[in-house]
């Protein structure tokens, strides 16, 4: 009908600044080329930095009636979005919530999403600080690697990066949260957004072998999350 889905690659945005590429500008092309009469809309779609599912809709009555059905759907405590993740270490338990509150926070010149583990009522009434849960699931562990399901029940900018890390497990070609999870003698920790500046991922020899990776690639490794499965009503 009016629904038509896509595979996204990482890196590319949904929205752009004139001139750059994103999915919003290549929408006319793909309607020429699939001689759709109909503009398309984006019902529903991974962040910049994820791969996967794009669903579009050429009736804007069925994308708004999907969007709230998406948005009802989180607050009935319901889980339409499924992510695939693979992580450098592996969860502790196979099975479990990330749950903690996440605000924007300004470091220097530049703002970054940060956990906030007990946040107040106030902040929260405020919306300075926005509660965020998801489940997560470890589907297969090797080589100190996992490959998690992830089912977020919030919405907030980067937070199954941040809740990652909060597990001690970053996302492979995370480079901007990973720095958090420090290592003394193999033994991971969680370190403060304010004292771990941002950089590339660092991984061992052994995983950089595995991944055919010389340590001067790495900054071009994507980050491996996968938008897998929505559910529609």
């Amino acid at each position: 009908g009016a629904l038509l889905a896509l595979s996204k690659p990482p890196g590319l945005p949904i929205l752009g600044r004139p001139g750059d590429l994103s999915l919003d500008v290549l929408l006319p092309a793909l309607r020429r080329r699939l001689s759709l009469t109909a503009e398309l809309h984006v019902v529903k779609a991974p962040a910049r930095e994820y791969s996967g599912l794009v669903l579009l809709s050429s009736c804007y009555h069925t994308t708004k009636k999907l969007q709230q059905f998406f948005t009802n759907a989180r607050l009935r405590g319901q889980y339409p979005a499924t992510y695939r993740a693979v992580t450098v270490g592996v969860p502790a338990e196979v099975e479990g919530e990330i749950c903690t509150g996440l605000c924007w926070q300004q470091h220097g010149d530049r703002a970054m999403v940060v956990p906030v583990p007990a946040p107040g009522c106030h902040s929260l009434a405020r919306k300075d600080v926005k509660s965020t849960l998801t489940h997560y699931r470890v589907l297969r562990a090797v080589g100190g690697c996992a490959l998690l399901q992830l089912r977020p029940r919030t919405a907030f900018p980067e937070q199954l990066q941040v809740h990652l890390t909060l597990l001690l497990c970053p996302a492979l070609g995370d480079h901007e949260h990973s720095s958090r999870v420090g290592r003394v003698l193999g033994v991971p920790f969680f370190l403060t957004p304010e004292t771990t500046p941002t950089c590339t991922q660092v991984l061992d020899k052994e995983l950089l072998s595995q991944l055919g990776l010389s340590p001067w690639q790495l900054h071009h490794l994507p980050l491996h999350i996968h938008l897998q499965e929505l559910v529609l009503p």
